[in-house]
């Protein structure tokens, strides 16, 4: 835009004609002398174009740099705030974890039997099964990975329906004071707060193998022994992520919200760097 010779006028210099500019200067001529500004920050509140047409297109140049300015600063003020969420986050992990290696698969996914499916809710625990041979055969199975960090997963899958199709019909994190290792019946309380069951509307949409996958057997989805496996984190956190936009109640997507939020501060999992879910599934 040319405003060479354009007249003007100052609150404090009165009226002069514009004699040089570039995107970010310009000098004005006054009756008494030349004064330089910033460009173009002066218009507006000190500094007045008496050609109204350029008047106008000068204002939509000033707002889309004020747009562009804002833009600037809110991302700035968004990348220290993660910053400092980030540094937060690595304080309270070291803490908590202080005496304890976090494991990168410490959750464990559960398979529920019709008579499961109703206690695991009710009584908000499972049972990790026996140990099926050797010295120890017929005690309890120690879940070992478990520890403060971990969910449970409860999976379930209709008896004619294939595997693909198992669902996930629930979540909840581990009890405040259990460690899996110290496990001595084999049973894996829920925590006081963090806590989900699914409606069947939500299951349906929640199918485990969107999840979940064998590296070494990407396209095949089986589980054949064994009551349990032990999952991702990061599987976990994408599927806590995913409840909370089921969840159409308020309280209920907010529990799942904190939860989701919990989760990730005791894995040490940033919700801004999560991958998309990339199971099985989805890599037929």
């Amino acid at each position: 835009m040319n405003l060479i010779n354009k007249k003007v006028t100052h609150k404090r210099f009165g009226m002069g004609s514009i004699v040089k500019h570039n995107d970010s200067v310009i000098e004005i001529h006054f009756a008494s002398e030349n004064k330089k500004f910033v460009f173009p920050d002066v218009f507006g509140k000190h500094l007045k174009l008496h050609d109204k047409i350029v008047a106008n297109s000068l204002e939509k140049i000033i707002q889309k740099k004020e747009v562009e300015r804002k833009e600037e600063e809110i991302k700035k003020e968004e990348e220290k705030e993660l910053q400092r969420k980030n540094q937060e986050l690595r304080v309270e992990h070291e803490k908590l974890m202080k005496n304890h290696k976090l494991h990168p698969e410490s959750q464990m996914v559960f398979w529920c039997d019709t008579e499961e499916q109703n206690s695991s809710f009710s009584e908000w625990k499972v049972f990790s099964g026996e140990i099926k041979s050797g010295n120890n055969k017929g005690k309890p199975n120690k879940p070992i990975r478990l520890h403060q960090n971990s969910a449970v997963l409860l999976t379930a899958i209709d008896s004619s329906m294939p595997e693909k199709d198992r669902r996930i019909l629930g979540v909840y994190m581990v009890n405040e004071d259990f460690i899996g290792k110290l496990s001595k019946d084999g049973y894996i309380p829920a925590h006081s707060k963090y806590r989900l069951q699914l409606t069947d509307q939500e299951s349906d949409q929640m199918l485990f193998w969107g999840y979940y996958v064998n590296e070494k057997y990407p396209h095949k989805m089986t589980w054949n022994t064994g009551k349990y496996r032990y999952f991702d984190n990061l599987w976990m956190a994408q599927i806590l992520l995913d409840i909370v936009s089921l969840k159409s109640d308020p309280k209920e997507r907010e529990l799942a919200q904190q939860f989701f939020e919990h989760f990730c501060k005791m894995n040490q999992i940033s919700d801004q760097e999560l991958p998309k879910p990339n199971g099985a599934l989805l890599r037929i």
